[in-house]
């Protein structure tokens, strides 16, 4: 069994409007994936839909408090690393720019070691009127799409890491 993301009260799946679970064993170790899933402004090296990645806040990747912006999908969004367990847990919320309605989402993910490198899982929740119309009625099924293409293409990059 592994583990999941620790949820804020608000982002529970249970009370969540859309929720993707994705989940995938890399052959690598944990360390490997931890660093190209860290180092956000490079996403689009192994998966160029995440082309659009700033980092506001200073470091030179994602660390505890970093602020960053990305547009994903098509949709500009501020960003803020809310769990850092290094090679363990990455965490972070997310508001989309210009929504007054305060649509938000939080997005975790999870790397549990196994005897052949490491299993990945992803969750993110989203909450709120633009994520519903969006995402929900506009979009069925293209979160856990979206998320599902993501981990394939960070595990072979870091399967290819470690050749």
């Amino acid at each position: 069994m592994y583990d999941h993301v620790i949820w804020p009260k608000q982002y529970d799946p249970k009370t969540s409007a859309i929720y993707a679970l994705n989940d995938i064993d890399v052959n690598a170790p944990p360390e490997v994936v931890w660093k190209l899933l860290v180092d956000a402004e490079n996403w689009s090296s192994y998966f160029p839909p995440e082309d659009q990645v700033k980092i506001l806040s200073g470091e030179p990747e994602l660390a505890l408090g970093t602020k960053w912006t990305r547009i994903t999908v098509g949709i500009p969004t501020r960003l803020i690393v809310t769990e850092y367990v290094p090679i363990r847990r990455l965490a972070w919320s997310t508001t989309v720019d210009g929504d007054e309605t305060g649509s938000s989402a939080y997005h975790g993910w999870v790397i549990t070691p196994t005897d052949h490198g490491c299993h990945v899982l992803s969750e993110e929740t989203q909450q709120g009127p633009f994520f519903l119309e969006e995402v929900g009625r506009k979009n069925p099924g293209v979160l856990y799409r979206y998320h599902q293409e993501w981990i394939e293409s960070l595990a072979r990059a870091a399967a290819a890491e470690v050749v």
